[in-house]
């Protein structure tokens, strides 16, 4: 018996709630689904030895494009445009989707002279794609043509060609867009991809692209959260007790930071240290120097990390707030879990 047959043993139609007659239809389900998998699998596959000048040369172009990247495509290949046109604008190319349609209706006044026009047709010869061919070559904008025909209307018109082509679609009847567009979708994930390692999109970048969600939270960075400029509580390391004391409670961190002569970070002095020299010394304590009864080599993290190194740094040592430095050491701001909860990193 095969790993399938062994799988579908246990399958009762019955308790699943689904009105199947037979283990045999079941199985007869799945195989159809496997082999709907596996062909559009093969098709992604094959782009690979598709893979040439057309795509090095559509990087080159929009790499170079100074406006906008304008996706189209009609039907199943317009939702596939609309797809790949999110995916460039959230990896730092901006795209939008534009139906050929509407176009032809109005809609060519959101083009410019500076944009790249994606086209994305199967045939090439799509007949609302081959309407707006001509007006925007009369724009002067450079297309870049998704399609599995090369020899189409589309791919004549276009500047570069991007072969997407399939052996067949996984319809049974090889009608219904199904391989070709999975094919189209893989191969606008590999352009946008390309082009963001070209542009050196960094994961800051890609926060700003996301602010929303669980992802844009988990993008944001401390420097977007952080508590700058009088707001972050200083003394130098001869400060007086008192001036301490009015330092933490004017800036009500609980902490203040004590820094060096060239602004470095010397030590740091909390709530709990006042509370410790007064147990230690007494009345003495209010003659304390900063240096005195500060705490050395406080945790610190480098400017541009992300929120969420952050939290893992106040989890992982139980504190409560962090001081951020920039490359030279000195500090440039502070944070506290407060911060974190209000944007929702926490």
């Amino acid at each position: 018996m095969t790993e399938f047959s062994q799988n579908l043993t246990s399958f009762d139609p019955l308790t699943a709630g689904i009105p199947i007659n037979s283990l045999a239809e079941a199985q007869a389900m799945l195989e159809d689904a496997r082999r709907v998998l596996e062909m559009e699998s093969e098709a992604v596959h094959a782009l690979t030895r598709k893979l040439g000048d057309g795509f090095v040369r559509a990087i080159q172009l929009l790499t170079n494009c100074g406006g906008k990247v304008v996706v189209t495509g009609m039907g199943k290949s317009g939702h596939i445009g609309n797809k790949i046109a999110a995916t460039l604008a959230s990896t730092g190319t901006p795209a939008f989707f534009v139906h050929p349609a509407e176009l032809r209706h109005g809609d060519f006044g959101m083009l410019d002279r500076k944009d790249v026009v994606l086209a994305l047709s199967a045939t090439g010869e799509t007949q609302e794609i081959k309407l707006v061919l001509d007006p925007i070559k009369r724009l002067g904008l450079p297309i870049i043509a998704f399609t599995g025909n090369l020899n189409s209307t589309l791919a004549r018109f276009s500047d570069v060609v991007v072969d997407v082509s399939v052996e067949r679609e996984a319809c049974p009847l090889n009608l219904a867009p199904t391989s070709s567009t999975t094919a189209a979708l893989a191969m606008g994930d590999a352009l946008a991809v390309a082009l963001m390692i070209r542009k050196g999109i960094k994961a800051e970048d890609f926060a700003r692209s996301h602010p929303g969600g669980s992802l844009g939270r988990q993008l944001v960075t401390v420097e977007d959260l952080m508590r700058s400029g009088v707001s972050v509580p200083q003394v130098t390391k001869d400060e007086t007790y008192e001036n301490v004391l009015e330092e933490i409670d004017k800036k009500r961190l609980g902490f203040t930071v004590v820094i060096k002569e060239d602004r470095t970070v010397a030590g740091i002095i909390t709530d709990g240290d006042v509370r410790r020299a007064l147990v230690r010394f007494g009345s003495r304590a209010f003659t304390l120097k900063a240096h005195e009864f500060m705490s050395l080599n406080p945790k610190t993290i480098m400017s541009g990390s992300l929120a969420v190194e952050a939290l893992k740094v106040m989890e992982t040592h139980s504190i409560s707030d962090l001081l951020i430095l920039d490359d030279h050491g000195r500090p440039t701001g502070a944070i506290h879990l407060k911060d974190l909860l209000h944007a929702g990193v926490v």
